[in-house]
């Protein structure tokens, strides 16, 4: 199915011990570079898509053509960033659920991977500014909203969502480039969007149902959001 707006709404920092190859349900956020609106316009609490919009939005939904291990959850296209819900099913048979609310076990799996680094959290708030450089340490704070802790994500060595998220950057690159030399799209400075981009690994069925209308109420909000940049 294409997409239709009205229908489908670094650094490597990573939570330790959480083996991110696994099945599970994780809300990513991607920023566009020094925050530029290219995308178009939140009126009457809508988001009114330009083509170059729409195009973020269609390759969002090959995802699952390309990687046949993820699904195309939730979503919102905003003027200058971009939020998803990308599930990793696994592979055919894997038992994927998510846990109920009673459920207190936020334990994380055992992961052997060298390059994995302390868990470090940031509140939403802080989405639009990630540290840049090395391998520096965030302090954990909490979100309300959410109820659960964000963590900051940069490149993962062998992460099949780190090669998701670099594969969507590159397709919509590329077309938004085509549309500045073809159909006078808006430039972008120096890259289109910023290196880093934010996850958050969803744990239970209150989680996944909070973010859910995050997601489709961010045009309703689009004034107090932090990214709001007229």
């Amino acid at each position: 199915m294409g997409y239709n707006p009205k229908i489908h709404h670094r650094r490597s920092i990573r939570l330790k011990g959480y083996d991110y190859s696994q099945p599970g349900l994780y809300f990513v956020t991607i920023c566009v570079q020094n925050r530029q609106c290219l995308f178009g316009n939140v009126k009457n609490k809508e988001m009114i898509l330009n083509d170059a919009g729409n195009m973020v939005g269609k390759w969002y939904n090959e995802l699952g053509n390309k990687f046949h291990d993820i699904h195309c959850d939730e979503m919102i296209v905003m003027p200058n960033h971009f939020h998803c819900i990308i599930q990793n099913i696994g592979p055919v048979g894997t038992d994927l659920r998510v846990c109920p609310d009673t459920d207190t076990n936020n334990g994380a799996c055992p992961n052997t991977n060298d390059h994995v680094l302390n868990n470090n959290a940031i509140p939403l708030n802080d989405i639009a500014n990630p540290i840049s450089g090395g391998h520096q340490s965030l302090p954990g704070e909490h979100h309300s909203l959410l109820g659960e802790h964000y963590s900051l994500l940069g490149e993962h060595i062998g992460s099949p969502l780190h090669r998701v998220i670099q594969w969507f950057k590159t397709m919509t690159t590329n077309e938004y480039i085509r549309g500045v030399k073809n159909l006078g799209w808006q430039r972008f400075n120096g890259k289109l969007w910023q290196r880093n981009y934010y996850e958050h690994i969803i744990r239970n069925e209150r989680s996944y149902c909070n973010i859910s209308n995050y997601i489709i109420n961010n045009p309703a909000n689009w004034h107090g959001d932090t990214f709001y940049d007229q």
